[in-house]
């Protein structure tokens, strides 16, 4: 295999949904889905996270995602895969499939169900950077894992050479600014908080891991691209204009909205794996109307300009 180019992490990469069908992986919806993605101008795929449902996939269900999606993107942009598992042993296998796959960089989710110590969460990380040669994305979310990424362990794990950025998705912006304050040169910190991007950006963040850019990935890269150019009124505007679709996330079961929000765009996600069941009717009105109120539905601009 030919050597990659370095990978500069930064941008707003998709956080995937895992599209299914009879319960298993709709292999030509996730094609349409990176098309999708990549023609919206976003600046990478993140695969099997925690919108791609990792939690409810086997190891070969993985494997099967980051091939079609490392196939499909065909270098357009690069391919991140979520490698998060509760053991190291588990997490730092999945990190070796994957660089197996082809991927350009993987995002290891902290544990979860367990509590660690600092001490051994950065035992942790280390093992799965000493597993592959691909740059290592830390990834925190401590409302669903129950544990924190502190300032001073991310610190020593960026002292590791392919440990390279971190995904917090803490919903804290004081942790974010530290993270981005006391970072190293090159290490890249992503906003994992949807509502957060152009906040992110003002305090110097790379960018963002967003779940809403399943849906409306030329808006969302628009928060990003618009700050790069100057257009921070313009950045502003666009992190207001998908507020709507983010908060949209509290009618149902984490993450069966987007996958019905972009069922109603025509791109077939399927549903989410059970216990996650799908939206009531009145949740799912409410949804058809905030995608209608963001003209993202099809012949939705046209009906907005007839009214």
């Amino acid at each position: 295999m030919a050597s990659k180019q370095p990978l500069t992490i930064q941008g707003v990469i998709p956080a995937m949904v895992t599209p299914l069908k009879d319960d298993r992986i709709n292999e030509p919806a996730l094609r349409r889905l990176v098309d999708h993605l990549v023609d919206g101008g976003v600046h990478g795929l993140f695969a099997t996270g925690s919108q791609g449902e990792f939690y409810a996939l086997t190891a070969e269900e993985r494997r099967l995602v980051w091939e079609v999606t490392v196939d499909q993107a065909a270098g357009r942009v690069p391919v991140y895969a979520g490698t998060g598992a509760v053991t190291t042993r588990d997490a730092a296998a999945l990190a070796r499939l994957a660089e197996d796959c082809g991927v350009d960089a993987i995002s290891a989710l902290t544990p979860y169900f367990v509590t660690i110590s600092p001490r051994e969460m950065e035992a942790h990380y280390r093992t799965i950077a000493d597993a592959t040669s691909l740059p290592v994305l830390l990834y925190g979310n401590p409302d669903r894992t129950g544990n924190r990424l502190s300032v001073a362990t991310v610190l020593r794990l960026a002292e590791v050479s392919n440990i390279r950025g971190i995904k917090d998705s803490s919903g804290d912006m004081t942790l974010l600014a530290e993270y981005v304050r006391c970072a190293p040169e090159g290490f890249s910190v992503l906003a994992g908080r949807d509502t957060l991007i152009y906040g992110a950006l003002a305090y110097g963040a790379a960018g963002s891991i967003a779940a809403t850019a399943n849906v409306a990935p030329a808006l969302v890269a628009s928060i990003y691209d618009r700050f790069r150019s100057g257009d921070l009124a313009g950045s502003r505007q666009a992190q207001r204009d998908l507020a709507p679709l983010r908060l949209a996330f509290s009618l149902g079961s984490f993450p069966v909205v987007i996958k019905e929000a972009l069922d109603m765009l025509g791109l077939d996600a399927g549903p989410a794996r059970a216990p996650v069941g799908p939206l009531a009717e009145a949740e799912r009105a409410q949804l058809r109307a905030v995608l209608q109120g963001m003209e993202l539905l099809p012949g939705a601009q046209a009906a907005v300009r007839e009214g």
